[in-house]
């Protein structure tokens, strides 16, 4: 495989990987509603007290968003992504 070949396949528009970003992030809130619905109860009426008494939520919904929300789950969604592409034409995100 060329260079360039390879260059274009790892190659997405920014426009595009903004989209991919975007999509990615919702499917993470989406996946990790249980741990976001936790820290928003222990969060309820709390101000400054919430970094303390809420850590435990906190980490756990990080937790989650990161195994949905990582460079290896962004280059895997812009394989796809090109792998459509170059099957249909042109793919809508």
């Amino acid at each position: 495989m060329g260079y360039v070949q390879e260059a274009r396949e790892n190659h997405v528009k920014k426009k595009v990987e903004e989209a991919l970003r975007s999509k990615m992030k919702q499917k993470a809130l989406k996946e990790c509603d249980d741990y976001t619905k936790k820290y928003a109860e222990c969060a309820l009426g709390r101000t400054l007290s919430v970094v303390w008494q809420c850590r435990k939520q906190a980490k756990e919904l990080n937790n989650c968003l990161h195994q949905f929300t990582n460079d290896s789950v962004l280059e895997e969604m812009k394989k796809e992504y090109m792998l459509k592409q170059d099957g249909k034409g042109t793919v809508t995100i």
